[in-house]
Formats: C-alpha cells, sequence, structure tokens
C-alpha cells in the first residue's frame, strides 16, 4: 500500500497534469487576445459577483419548490471562508449538527432527528451510511471542506430518489466541471491558501478543470490541511483537537454528443485525528459513474447512477500508546445504484410531470472490536440493504398543481454474534444469527395554488420509514476492558413517520428598489412517530435498543428569508421545534433534541466598482436546549444546557485579474459556550472556538 508521501506525490501528480493543460491553454489564449481593452472587460465580466451566485445551486430554486428544502450556495461557502461545515448547516432552517469537535465528521440532524440513517447522508449523490457506536453520532460523513461547492437539504419526506430516510436528506455537492469552466474557456480553476489563529494553521488547496473539445472533459484536485488545538472564549485550550487531512478529487465527463452523456469521479480522503479517547485513521474512498439520455423527447429524461463507498476508521491507541480499544476497525462498504425517468404530457388540459424510478443500496459492516477482543466490543459485524421503488406525479391545471407520490422500501438485514445468557431480551445463551427483512408503500400528497407569479401556499401530508441498523441491531459484548453490558435486538421493526405541513413560498422583483429580489419560505410542520428506537437501560445497568411504545410527535416552524439590491444583500432563518420524542442515552449516540428556538442571519454589503468589495456580519442564536433526565443525572447538572449567542465579520474583495482576498473572524467578542448537541468525552470546558482570525487567497484562471 502506498504510505502518506507517495499518496500525496501522486495526488499533487493528478492536479498538475490538470492544471498545466489548463496553463498552457492559457498562455495561448493570452497571445491571441485581441487588445489590453477587450482583456480588461472579460476579466470584468467574469469576477462579477452575480455570476459566483449561480454557480453555487445547480438545482432548481428551493424557493419555487411548494416543500421545505434549502440551498447552501458556492457564493455563501466562499465568502464566508473559514466556517466550519457545521456553522454552514446551522444556517439553514430546522437543521443542525451532533457536534464534536475532536472528530471532522458531519452528522447532521433534521427537526431533531439524527443519526442511524434518519437523515440521508450524501456526496455528490452517494450514500454515507458509515455508522458507529461509541461515544458519538451514529454516523458521519466525511469529506474535505475545500471541495465543496454547495448543500442542498430536505426536511420531511424525500419520495424520489434519496429516499429511505425518515426525515430528510442532505447533498454535499463537490465542484464539477462546469462550475470551475466558464463559458468560452476550455479551462479553469483556482488555487486556494488559508491562514487563520488560534490553531487553524495553514491549508492549501488546488482545483482545476480542461476541456479537450467537445467530447472529453477533466477535473483534478488535492486539498491538504492540519489545524492544530484552539482555545475557547476563556483561553482554555480544547484538547486534541487538532487533525491532518490529506484528499483529492478526479472527475472526467464525457459527451459523444447532445442526447448522451458519461460522468465519472473518484474522492480520496485521509485523515489523522483524536476521538472518543482514541487516537484514529479514517480513510473514505469513493468511487461514481453517471450517465444521462436526454433526447429532444418529453417522454424521455433518463439518469443511471452507480457507486461504490468504503469508510475505514482504525484505533491506534489512546494517550498512553495503549488502550483496551487499541486496533479496532471498522469497515463499512457501500454499494448502490439508481436508475430514474422524468416524462413531461398532457391529459387534456392536464399538464402531467412524472418522475419514477428505482434505487438500491447495501452495506456490509466489516468489525474488529479491539486487537485484544476482535468481537468482544459494541459495534457488531452485519449486513443491511434497502431497494426502492417510487412514482412521483404532479398534475397542473390552472393555478392548481397536484403532487401525489409512492415510495415502497424493502430493506434485508442479516448477521450473526454471541449473546450471554439472563440477556435482557429472553434470547437463549450462545450463538445466534439474523436473516430479516421487512418493508412498507409511503404515501405523500401536495396541493400546491400558483394565484400570482410571486405566490405559492402549499399543504402536505406523507409517510416515511427507517429501517433498523446494524448496529441497532447487533449491539452486544462489552465495553472495551468490561464485562458484558451491551445487547442484540433482533425484533426491533420499522420507525415510522406520518406528518404534516403547511407553508408557502413568496418571490417578488424589484420589491423595494428595481433591481433587488425578495424570496421568502416559510413552513409549519407536525410530525408523528411510531416505533422510535433508541438505546435502553435496565436496572442491571444492560444496555440494549428498544422500539419505544406509542407515538411521538415533533412540531414546529421554520422561516427562511433572503433579500438582495446588488449594494446590500441580507439572509434570515429561524427555527421554532416542539419535540417529545423519547430521550436518547449519550453515548449510544448523541442526545438529539434542538434548542427551542434558533436565529441565524447575514447582513452585508457591496462596494466599489463592479461590487469587487464585500463586508458582511453573520449573527447565530440558540436558546436552552434539553438534554433529557438521564442525560442530566450523568452529567450532575440542569436538564437543560444554555444558550448563547455568536457574531461573525467577513470581508472579500475580487481584482480584475482574478485574484481575491478573504477576511474572517469568527466569534468576534470571544464568547465561552459549548454549541447545541455536542458530544466530547471527557471534556469539562466549553467546547465552542474562542476568537478567530483567517485570511484565504485565491486566484482563479
Amino acid at each position: 500500500m502506498l504510505n502518506r508521501h507517495h499518496r500525496l506525490a501522486l495526488l499533487a501528480c493528478t492536479a498538475t497534469l490538470a492544471l498545466s493543460a489548463a496553463s498552457n491553454a492559457f498562455v495561448q489564449d493570452a497571445a491571441a487576445a485581441q487588445t489590453e481593452t477587450e482583456k480588461a472587460e472579460a476579466a470584468k465580466g467574469e469576477t462579477y459577483l452575480s455570476t459566483i451566485v449561480v454557480k453555487g445551486g445547480r438545482d432548481a430554486d428551493p424557493y419555487a419548490k411548494p416543500g421545505p428544502s434549502s440551498t447552501v450556495t458556492t457564493d455563501e461557502i466562499e465568502l464566508q471562508a473559514g466556517q466550519e461545515t457545521d456553522d454552514l448547516l446551522r444556517s439553514v432552517p430546522g437543521t443542525s449538527t451532533a457536534n464534536n469537535p475532536q472528530n471532522p465528521g458531519v452528522a447532521v440532524n433534521i427537526r431533531g432527528f439524527e443519526g442511524s440513517g434518519r437523515v440521508n447522508m450524501m456526496i455528490d449523490g452517494v450514500r454515507q451510511n458509515f455508522r458507529f457506536t461509541g461515544h458519538e453520532a451514529q454516523g458521519f460523513a466525511y469529506f474535505d471542506p475545500a471541495f465543496l461547492a454547495g448543500i442542498d437539504v430536505t426536511r420531511g419526506a424525500v419520495t424520489g430518489i434519496g429516499g429511505g430516510a425518515l426525515a430528510g436528506s442532505v447533498n454535499f455537492r463537490t465542484y464539477d466541471i462546469e462550475d470551475l469552466i466558464s463559458d468560452g474557456k476550455n479551462y479553469g480553476g483556482h488555487a486556494a491558501v488559508t491562514y487563520g489563529t488560534n490553531g487553524s494553521g495553514w491549508s492549501e488547496s488546488l482545483l482545476g478543470a480542461y476541456r479537450f473539445n467537445d467530447v472529453f472533459s477533466v477535473l483534478g484536485g488535492i486539498s491538504k490541511s492540519d489545524p492544530g488545538n484552539y482555545d475557547n472564549g476563556n483561553g482554555i485550550e480544547v484538547p486534541f483537537t487538532e487533525e491532518d487531512l490529506l484528499s483529492g478529487l478526479l472527475k472526467a465527463e464525457i459527451t459523444p454528443d447532445e442526447d448522451h452523456s458519461f460522468k465519472f469521479s473518484a474522492m480520496s480522503y485521509d485523515n489523522d485525528f483524536f476521538a472518543n479517547s482514541y487516537f484514529q485513521n479514517v480513510k473514505n474512498q469513493t468511487l461514481g459513474a453517471n450517465y444521462a439520455y436526454t433526447p429532444d423527447n418529453e417522454l424521455i429524461d433518463f439518469h443511471a447512477n452507480a457507486y461504490y463507498n468504503r469508510v475505514k476508521m482504525q484505533y491506534d491507541g489512546n494517550i498512553t500508546g495503549g488502550g483496551s480499544a487499541k486496533g479496532r476497525e471498522i469497515t463499512d462498504t457501500g454499494t448502490g445504484f439508481d436508475i430514474s425517468n422524468t416524462s413531461l404530457f398532457d391529459l387534456g388540459e392536464v399538464a402531467v410531470r412524472a418522475n419514477y424510478g428505482v434505487e438500491y443500496f447495501q452495506d456490509d459492516y466489516d468489525v474488529i472490536n479491539s486487537a485484544a477482543q476482535p468481537s468482544g466490543g459494541v459495534n457488531g459485524d452485519g449486513k443491511n440493504s434497502t431497494t426502492g421503488i417510487f412514482s412521483t406525479n404532479t398534475f397542473t391545471y390552472g393555478i392548481a398543481e397536484l403532487t401525489a407520490g409512492l415510495r415502497y422500501d424493502r430493506y434485508t438485514i442479516d448477521g450473526s454474534g454471541v449473546v450471554s445468557a439472563f440477556n435482557p431480551l429472553g434470547m437463549p445463551a450462545g450463538p445466534y444469527s439474523v436473516n430479516d427483512s421487512d418493508g412498507r408503500l409511503n404515501p405523500s400528497v401536495t396541493v400546491a395554488l400558483n394565484p400570482t407569479d410571486w405566490l405559492q401556499p402549499y399543504v402536505t401530508y406523507a409517510e416515511t420509514s427507517r429501517a433498523p441498523t446494524v448496529n441497532e441491531t447487533f449491539a452486544g459484548g462489552s465495553h472495551p476492558g468490561g464485562f458484558q453490558m451491551f445487547f442484540p435486538n433482533p425484533f426491533l421493526e420499522l420507525e415510522i413517520s406520518k406528518g404534516w405541513e403547511i407553508g408557502s413560498n413568496i418571490r417578488l422583483d424589484d420589491f423595494i428598489v428595481a433591481g433587488d429580489s425578495f424570496r421568502l419560505k416559510a413552513n409549519y410542520f407536525y410530525d408523528r412517530v411510531d416505533n422510535y428506537i433508541t438505546a435502553a437501560m435496565n436496572g442491571m445497568g444492560q444496555v440494549f435498543f428498544i422500539n419505544n411504545e406509542g407515538e411521538s410527535t415533533v412540531q414546529g416552524f421554520e422561516l427562511q428569508a433572503a433579500y438582495d439590491a446588488g449594494y446590500a444583500f441580507g439572509n434570515l432563518a429561524y427555527t421554532y421545534t416542539d419535540s417529545d420524542l423519547p430521550e436518547q442515552i449519550n453515548g449510544f449516540g448523541v442526545q438529539s433534541f434542538l434548542p427551542d428556538h434558533i436565529v441565524s442571519a447575514t447582513l452585508g454589503a457591496r462596494f466599489l466598482e463592479d461590487q469587487r468589495l464585500t463586508v458582511g456580519t453573520r449573527i447565530y442564536a440558540v436558546s436552552t436546549a434539553f438534554i433529557g433526565d438521564f442525560n442530566a443525572t450523568m452529567r450532575g447538572s440542569d436538564r437543560h444546557v444554555p444558550g448563547y449567542g455568536v457574531v461573525d465579520l467577513f470581508a472579500n474583495y475580487q481584482f480584475e485579474n482574478g485574484f481575491e482576498l478573504t477576511g474572517t473572524v469568527t466569534n468576534l467578542f470571544d464568547k465561552a459556550y459549548t454549541p447545541a448537541s455536542s458530544t466530547i468525552a471527557g471534556s469539562t470546558v466549553d467546547t465552542g472556538r474562542g476568537r478567530t482570525f483567517l485570511v484565504t487567497a485565491k486566484a482563479k484562471f
């Protein structure tokens, strides 16, 4: 296997090939330029901020969709360089993360639902189903923020591709060729360097794309960062928050004609860090292939995707170099595919849009719990798979729009283990095996009205379900170094959610001044959840996962708004959540209750010629958050963690030659706080990052 230095050299060569081709093209284009005036005018057109906004969202406008969807654009990511991915997600209404500053993985929480596939996390449409039980969130996505071009969030039911989850989906989109190559050019890319105080250190990335002809294009990228420990707002070091990340990205696109296109992608992620009391290494390797057939025929818009994803977590030892969990390895090998088609046709005066298809994904978990006790820990081996068949049909007549969807998901789970006598579920002592399957048909219906071109009210009813995971079913054994206290539960059933939602979109142009735009999306939701799965502890200290009896409700209000007048802009997100979900035991996941109230606001202004200078501020505030009676008892503290507020500043200047500088100050007032939904083993200090200054220099070509 290649060592780290060889991998770095290999990735550097890959990126250099793409960039060298782009450099040659740049020289040729420069020689062919007609006049300096023409070049200056071209440069102005390429750096105007409005073009960046378009680049950030390749998917449909979320303010035009009758449902709770949001997009974090490339412009927002670049403008607030230095923000953590957790911060970007927390600026989206109804969305948060389970935060552990020692673990670089991202665990998305939507409406208080977190972990174990309740939220489907994807990278470029590739499911990230890595599961892990042990003082952490019950699921992580590992990717390099330097490659992040946008984030698409859907809250609630997902009826098409990306479904099979309980509370929504989030897709982390990496840079594509079309993001880097502007019109009229056959090359593009950027090189970026960031330096930050308070342990942030240096991080570097290089991305380049080249279009050889109308048929073949390539993209290559490499990124490196190694931040150290940081201080909180009290000046106290938060220990073991350093990491050492090296990652690479390759993409290729083949378009033999206007009707057919093929896309291929490969991503490598390799990170060393300390979390859950152990030094760890995580590798995430992703391969994807996509085919599209889009002839000039309204009945055919065909897409097929296939992927392979392998995440491997290794424990190297604790701070003494030993530890009973040393040698732990958890490997999730995921494969999957989806096939879909969209047809447009008319039934008399009714316009119909029909999207239908099938998706399949499987995960194979191979676990060594420790070198001393390979099969003695909490995490179990096993396989699970899900096959989903879906059809979503939208009927439009006049101002009325009816969308009816059906999705059938069937899951299988199989594996084996050994259970001790006197277990709480009455299983016979000794070896056991599981080979189970179940399925459910989940309907959805949305009625939307379009009485004007700026107003769209809607109402939705939808059902979703989530299958029990390998981690929940096969949990067992002992805490490393201890006696058996964790037990499997092969009798777990599907979680089921049935929910209503009512909301509205507002889109106004020339709202206050000529050329401005105002967008607003607001919705109220009410979900009833049956068979919700949590860890339980009986009077003998035995821990196992159960389906909680009865029905739980989650309801709330979400609002997002955006205003842009060119010289000034602002974004607002507000979330209110009221949840009576059963409490989760921290350590077998993360307590997932959101703060009752969450507010995120960004305000900014643009100055100088072509609005090249942008300055602004971001404000984030939350109320107190409930952590559960059991967790409060274990912590010896109150049932709630305190709320907090944080203020950031940012500024960006774009030069005419494609060079730009971005400065960011996070936690301006050096507030001492701990982010909501936090977990960090053994920490007794506030884990929120103290005041940090960051400067990013980026050269675009």
